[in-house]
């Protein structure tokens, strides 16, 4: 019994082990090439366009003020009106400033009578023909008849010497008191030139109690409410011109010989993904800012209707006369790795890659600046599994 069992125990071992025992290893085969589809390096003349995002500014921004005190008595205009040039936007209350108009022109009639003029825009043509010069040339010419009638009877020994005296002293006083009475005159024509500007000013003052808008445009502020008091200089609105309105870019500074006054620029939004906009190049920066190696250029773009809207950003394309020529590679083709852009050459097969560096991209094609060279070809497709060595199949 004893034996039978070893036996049994012995040909399960054998069984075990003719299991477990290992099969033998095939050898590693080679890995199949990898399909891709490929191109070759073509040059081709295209012309530069310039592109940059910028930001809409209005073609003109003010901030109107008051130019006198007084309280204000109405509001013409709020946030987002369209108002024309001339529009009352406030009245300030114009009650004192009337009487003191008043006032002043009272006191120019006056001084006109004094030069015996009638209306308020009369100017004295001839001094001596004012009534108070003409006063006193009548006396003056009376002293002087006088004095010459006593000179020549003093001189035949019939007329008195005290007589001839008085005669004298009249004459002398009348001349001086005509002299006066010019320089008086003078001055009174001076007073009047004076009251003149005193009335224009304050009736300018009366005619600031309704600010009008200087041009038109839209309201961007409101800046003062009914009841307020305001002083000059305190703003009361803010106006905008939008229409045209301007796009203010910046432009690499090497792009300087490209860029001229007149060039088409093509604009776009994000707000209208679906319109163009077109608007031309007007202004251009004399400098370059040293910090960015960039320059401004400003573009105006007609706006009618207001859609275009200051502050917001825009993309601008702008066509310029640079044509150069340049070599072109799918952008799907580059792979950017490790901190540099490879396109993968096919030769006899295999891969070889190298680094390139890129320029402008154009469409679905990207310029290949350097790394490259005319009519090679690269691989367009599978780009992620490509390195140096491996092996490509070049599908039709």
């Amino acid at each position: 019994m004893d034996l039978l069992r070893g036996a049994t125990v012995s040909l399960l071992v054998c069984a075990l082990a003719g299991c477990n025992k290992e099969a033998p290893v095939q050898a590693k085969q080679d890995a199949a090439p990898i399909a891709v589809k490929a191109t070759h390096i073509s040059v081709k003349q295209l012309q530069r366009d310039v592109e940059s995002v910028g930001t809409l500014f209005p073609f003109e921004e003010v901030t109107i003020s008051s130019e006198i005190d007084g309280r204000v008595t109405e509001v013409g205009a709020d946030l987002g009106d369209s108002v024309t040039k001339g529009q009352v936007l406030v009245r300030v209350s114009d009650e004192e400033q009337r009487y003191i108009l008043a006032q002043n022109e009272a006191q120019l009639r006056q001084a006109l009578e004094k030069l015996g003029l009638k209306n308020e825009q009369d100017k004295v043509a001839d001094i001596k023909a004012t009534p108070e010069v003409r006063r006193a040339q009548a006396e003056l010419t009376a002293a002087q008849q006088r004095y010459n009638r006593t000179k020549e009877l003093n001189e035949q020994g019939i007329g008195s010497k005290q007589d001839f005296d008085q005669a004298n002293s009249q004459y002398q006083a009348m001349l001086a008191a005509y002299d006066t009475t010019l320089n008086s005159t003078r001055n009174l024509i001076q007073e009047v030139e004076h009251s003149r500007a005193v009335v224009e000013l304050q009736r300018k003052k009366l005619r600031d109690t309704s600010i009008l808008a200087p041009e038109a445009g839209h309201v961007k502020e409101r800046l003062v409410n009914i009841g307020q008091y305001v002083r000059p200089n305190t703003p009361v609105f803010t106006l905008v011109k939008i229409d045209p309105i301007r796009l203010r870019i910046e432009v690499p500074e090497r792009m300087v010989p490209w860029i001229k006054v007149g060039q088409v620029a093509n604009v776009s939004l994000e707000a209208y993904p679906d319109r163009a906009f077109q608007g031309k190049l007007w202004r251009i920066s004399p400098t370059v800012e040293q910090t960015k190696r960039t320059f401004v250029v400003e573009a105006l773009i007609e706006n009618p209707t207001g859609l275009l809207k200051p502050g917001s950003y825009a993309k601008a394309v702008i066509r310029t006369d640079k044509v150069d020529s340049i070599k072109l590679a799918p952008t799907l083709a580059i792979n950017y790795i490790f901190g540099s852009n490879k396109l993968y050459v096919i030769k006899d097969g295999v891969i070889e890659a190298k680094d390139v560096k890129i320029g402008d991209r154009f469409g679905e094609n990207t310029e290949i600046t350097s790394g490259i060279e005319e009519g090679e070809q690269i691989a367009t497709t599978q780009v992620a599994r490509l390195d140096t060595g491996a092996k490509v199949r070049v599908q039709q």
